[in-house]
């Protein structure tokens, strides 16, 4: 598809069809969602209708493919532009000194005439042609667009130059032409570019296409990870993702933050279920994993995320819809204020040459630059001020929704936390050393890839001791048991046990004491530690906050927006952020997946605002409002979401949204101005005699009206009066919330 016009003519052909409900065409992704019945919605019954409006419409592609077809569409707009920018150049030199004067004689200006529009004949006949081709095909849907009345202005501009130079005048009209279809291809192949970045957000969701072993008996071969069949056992070396959705033979320990956000990992037996991209979580000398596949390529949860990103995103929101229905009645009013321009002009009597003249002013006017400008401008501002902020804007259209966001949503881990493990509480036997229990753990940790080590290692390496120097104690031997601990048999001849607190009491002869379980820290993952003489030490660890949690939230809360922290982490650690941050349990929800975080977030008052960092959240920022992602974020999240926080912590949020609801109103401002040039400027071409070249002057005027407002916005200093003025005015909201944490979500 060539433009807007173009989904917007599929999309009435389609919906025009019986049997169908509902036709959506989402441009930027060039996708058709449509809802009807079975037998109106297949393939075989929608392709010819699209056919015939000389479009092709065929199963969803692959996102690769979406590449290389983006990739084709910005070389095809790049040569046409290219051809347009040196030919119109020159076009646009030679009217320069026909308006000028700066010819001697008439006979030169004759001749100069003859050669603009010779550079300008390329121009029109070739760059132009994608306009006159989506023209056609939206008045062949009855849905005229934009780019019928670039193509009648410029045709229209071509053939009264043409005329005035067959009578001998020298005030032609090429640089119109010239000046339309370039200007308009700039656009074109700015929009293009931002349809390609658009896309690495799937490109974060795949996963790699490597190779895998797979048993058969004793036998093992190595195949490419897309013709491995359903039943098939593979190997997974440790630390590497798993590659395909599988069945475990043998317990393992796994990281599943991708898709679950937990905070640590989770010991999984035989038998249980195993999703690609979670990673094989064990030492450099473990056996490989072994998992029987029951999803391949393509039906793997990771891939059926990815489909209901592209499904979320094909559907249009209540302001696209708005903005289509403007579309859609303003091209043909405007067309049909052109074609009455030349018969009424000719019942005045004033020449079909004046008469000409003024429908090509019309056409010119018609053409609304300013209205195209007033918000993709004022967006333009708003991303700017934003990122002197800190806010990185991958979307400027998400302004709008933000303006009127209701319901803010945060994920746990990475976005409310820091992500790293910290030891809340230290319990060690009495009469015990903590310098020299200190450097034996860092030499008993210092090479684990477990999460909660990098947190205990800080914890052991200190300002009150220097672990690498003080009384090392050399680590002999490492036996590890995945998913229980560690058995650490030092050079000493000491002997510990450190981890979870059922396996340490099953290696002692004594049970441990009530010391070992401090009931006040039951949200902190536990780590225990035992020598030959019993417990030894429980350290307690914890995902802190950020620093700014707590005011951004109290801020937002003021304002008068419904806050939800929605994680895939345990209750428990889930209610004690809940407790640090000063949010209600009724608004905390724990151990969500990534689709029920999706359908939690429906239920919440839109437009809905999420932020989140993981793969397993980039499902709700498809399906939010607006998605954004903190200054850390994983890959997909950073690609999936509409902005990023270039700054540490979530207070961005809050100047995210004071910034938008001033960058709506400038819009407001742009969008009624505009509206006032188009009907003053049409009535004054109608009335009397306008030459295109001042059309074309009231154009640039009434463009640089609105440029100077959207400037007036990217000027201002930031404001910096606070966290809670910076939000004084939006809008209260009924507290309305889904079920709470206890509670059951039927769509989720």
């Amino acid at each position: 598809m060539w433009c807007t016009s173009c989904a917007l003519a599929v999309e009435g052909a389609l919906a025009r069809l019986p049997g169908i409900v509902q036709a959506s065409v989402h441009y930027p992704t060039a996708t058709v969602w449509v809802n009807g019945a079975p037998a109106a919605t297949q393939l075989a019954t929608l392709a010819p209708v699209v056919k015939r409006l000389g479009y092709r419409l065929s199963e969803l592609e692959p996102v690769h493919d979406a590449q290389q077809r983006l990739a084709q569409e910005s070389r095809y707009l790049t040569l046409r532009l290219i051809v347009g920018s040196v030919l119109g150049m020159w076009n646009m030199l030679a009217s320069l000194l026909i308006y000028a004067g700066a010819l001697p004689t008439p006979l030169i200006e004759q001749i100069v005439a003859w050669v603009a529009g010779a550079f300008a004949l390329p121009v029109v006949l070739y760059s132009g042609l994608p306009f006159y081709r989506a023209g056609w095909r939206t008045l062949l849907a009855k849905r005229p667009g934009m780019d019928v009345l670039v193509s009648l202005g410029v045709i229209g501009a071509m053939v009264v130059s043409v005329g005035l130079l067959i009578r001998g005048s020298s005030e032609v009209y090429f640089d119109t032409a010239v000046m339309l279809i370039v200007l308009l291809l700039v656009g074109r192949l700015v929009e293009t570019l931002c349809r390609q970045r658009g896309l690495k957000a799937f490109d974060a969701l795949r996963l790699p296409e490597a190779d895998v072993v797979v048993c058969q008996g004793e036998q093992r071969d190595t195949q490419p990870v897309g013709e491995v069949s359903v039943g098939a056992v593979i190997e997974v070396p440790p630390g590497e993702q798993v590659p395909l959705d599988g069945r475990l033979e043998t317990p393992c320990w796994l990281d599943t933050a991708t898709l679950t956000g937990e905070s640590v990992p989770r010991y999984l037996h035989a038998g249980q279920r195993v999703y690609a991209g979670c990673r094989y979580v064990a030492g450099l000398n473990a056996a490989p994993l072994k998992v029987v596949v029951t999803a391949t390529v393509g039906q793997r949860r990771v891939d059926k995320l990815c489909d209901q990103m592209r499904r979320a995103q094909a559907k249009k929101g209540e302001l696209h819809k708005l903005a289509d229905r403007f579309a859609a009645w303003l091209s043909p009013i405007a067309l049909l204020l052109a074609l009455l321009t030349l018969p009424l002009g000719l019942l005045l009597g004033i020449g079909l040459e004046d008469a000409a003249v003024r429908a090509l002013s019309v056409l010119v006017v018609a053409c609304p630059c300013a209205v195209g400008l007033a918000v993709p401008l004022a967006s333009l501002a708003g991303s700017s001020q934003a990122l002197q902020q800190g806010i990185a804007l991958r979307d400027p259209a998400a302004i709008e929704t933000l303006a009127k966001a209701r319901s803010i949503a945060f994920d746990k881990t990475g976005t409310l936390t820091q992500g790293k493990h910290q030891v809340v509480h230290a319990d060690l036997r009495q009469d015990e050393d903590a310098t020299l229990f200190k450097s034996m753990l860092y030499r008993a940790i210092h090479q684990s890839e477990h999460p909660l080590a990098s947190g205990l290692l800080r914890w052991a390496s200190n300002n009150e001791v220097d672990v690498l120097t003080a009384q090392p104690v050399p680590v002999h031997h490492i036996q590890e048991h995945p998913g229980k601990g560690q058995h650490i048999t030092f050079a000493s001849g000491n002997t510990w046990w450190l981890g979870n607190a059922r396996w340490v009491e099953q290696q002692l002869t004594t049970p441990l004491p009530e010391r070992a379980h401090h009931p006040d820290y039951a949200f902190a993952s536990q780590v225990v530690v035992a020598d030959s003489r019993g417990w030894l030490a429980t350290l307690y660890c914890a995902d802190q906050p950020v620093s700014d949690a707590k005011p951004t939230l109290s801020a937002l809360q003021q304002a008068g927006y419904v806050i939800a922290l929605i994680s895939g982490d345990r209750q428990g650690p889930v209610g004690w952020l809940s407790q640090q941050v000063g949010l209600a349990k009724s608004a905390c929800y724990a151990q969500r997946s990534p689709e029920a975080k999706a359908a939690l977030l429906k239920a919440l008052p839109s437009p809905t605002l999420y932020v989140g960092d993981g793969v397993n959240d980039t499902l709700s920022l498809a399906a939010a409002g607006v998605g954004v992602a903190p200054l850390q974020a994983s890959e997909a999240a950073r690609e999936g979401a509409s902005a990023q926080l270039l700054m540490p912590g979530v207070s961005g949020v809050v100047s995210l949204l004071a910034l938008a609801k001033r960058t709506r109103r400038v819009m407001m401002q742009n969008l009624v101005f505009s509206a006032l040039y188009n009907t003053l400027a049409l009535g004054l071409v109608v009335l009397m005699a306008v030459p295109p070249l001042a059309a074309v002057l009231a154009m640039a005027a009434s463009s640089l009206s609105v440029t100077l407002n959207a400037a007036r916005l990217a000027w201002s200093e930031p404001h910096d009066s606070g966290v809670s003025d910076s939000l004084a005015l939006a809008p209260a909201v009924p507290r309305s919330m889904p079920p709470t944490a206890g509670q059951s979500h039927p769509t989720a």
